[in-house]
């Protein structure tokens, strides 16, 4: 697959792309270990594999193509000359990029706690920037309601009257499936304030959705309503920080040692930052897998920046287009001041934001209704931001 980018980038253009559409594949019972994936290719030939519902993994076109043939059961022999022909290369280096994307696929079956959204080497596709069938994740606020909250907070109440119930979440659980979404996270408000959460993510699961949750964590300290986090199929979880409260810590160590991707959150002033910098090196330590950053200070923004290589220095990746949940402590307003280029970009396209009552945002933040979820026709729903 070395050679892959060159192929791309004088061939792309010239070759048609296969038909558009969602495939899906299981494993035989006779496989050392059992495994599924769905492939959802794209109008423009690119492609996103979902495996075990627990990675999302995007794909170029030609490494698409392959993904496709390893679903469809097409034989070695038949991928060689197929490939060779479309690209314009010998069957044998045709065949060799099948093995070696087949090799890292099967990687990924046996690797544990890896990042849910990967590009595992290939060219990396910017995936808001194509006419894509759906977008590639759905970010459902289960909630407003905020634990221990005493007045209201930047989460617009006023306009959202009421919670979607269990059956409505899955009707748009099942719904977002349907129409190719592969990628769903929880949160709000305070998703583990709703007694269905873990109700929810078993119907994502087994449904075969990438599920994330977004927390302040301090539920799962409850060890047994963790471990049904858990064994309920959830893939990663993003936690708001909280350095000051021993619940935090004791979360963080509980859960870095559990088999989730994990990545915590800070909001960051020029009061805490000193504390945060302390925070990182025991947050690697304790193995979190990679870090979320925002400020509520217009002021603050090269001390952001300062931080942000403090974290590279220190090896553990960033997170930029994950949500944080509605708080006093993380006003969305400045968050997409802050990111205003990436909401540009990815809103509405990429991901979508659900509210607690069904109604569709392009992203967290953007009050601009583009119908409900739960009533409207999804085709109605997507042109509206077409």
């Amino acid at each position: 697959m070395n050679k892959v980018r060159d192929l791309i980038q004088k061939y792309f253009g010239t070759i048609q792309p296969l038909p558009a559409g969602i495939y899906h594949y299981q494993s035989p019972a006779s496989a050392d270990k059992a495994y599924r994936m769905h492939l959802r290719l794209e109008n423009d030939g690119n492609g996103v594999l979902v495996i075990n519902a627990s990675t999302v993994l995007h794909l170029n076109q030609t490494a698409a193509e392959y993904a496709y043939h390893f679903i469809k059961g097409t034989s070695d022999k038949e991928v060689a000359k197929e490939m060779g022909k479309r690209f314009e290369v010998s069957e044998e280096k045709a065949l060799n990029d099948y093995h070696e994307l087949v090799g890292k696929i099967e990687t990924l079956i046996q690797t544990p706690d890896l990042d849910p959204v990967t590009y595992l080497g290939f060219d990396r596709v910017t995936p808001y920037t194509k006419n894509l069938l759906a977008p590639y994740r759905l970010d459902c606020a289960l909630t407003y309601r905020q634990e221990g909250a005493s007045e209201l907070t930047s989460a617009p109440h006023e306009r959202v009257k009421r919670e979607l119930t269990t059956e409505e979440w899955k009707k748009i659980l099942k719904k977002a499936w349907q129409v190719g979404i592969p990628h769903v996270i929880f949160t709000g408000g305070e998703p583990t304030l709703r007694n269905d959460l873990v109700d929810l993510i078993k119907e994502a699961e087994n449904l075969g959705i990438v599920t994330g949750l977004l927390t302040n964590g301090f539920k799962l300290v409850d060890q047994s309503y963790f471990q049904s986090l858990l064994q309920s199929g959830l893939d990663h979880i993003m936690i708001l920080a909280h350095l000051k409260d021993e619940r935090f810590w004791l979360v963080v160590e509980s859960t870095a040692n559990a088999d989730i991707h994990l990545t915590i959150h800070f909001t960051v002033t020029k009061k805490n930052n000193k504390d945060v910098m302390d925070a990182i090196p025991r947050l690697k330590h304790l193995g979190v897998n990679s870090l979320s950053l925002s400020t509520n200070d217009p002021t603050f923004q090269d001390g952001l920046t300062a931080l942000q290589q403090f974290v590279q220095e220190n090896k553990l990746p960033l997170v930029w287009d994950i949500p944080v949940p509605y708080s006093d402590s993380n006003p969305i307003a400045m968050e997409i001041l802050r990111e205003q280029d990436l909401l540009v970009d990815g809103a509405g396209k990429a991901w979508l934001y659900v509210e607690p009552d069904g109604d569709v945002l392009p992203a967290q933040g953007i009050n601009m209704v583009m119908g409900n979820f739960l009533n409207d026709e999804w085709d109605i729903i997507w042109k509206r931001n077409r």
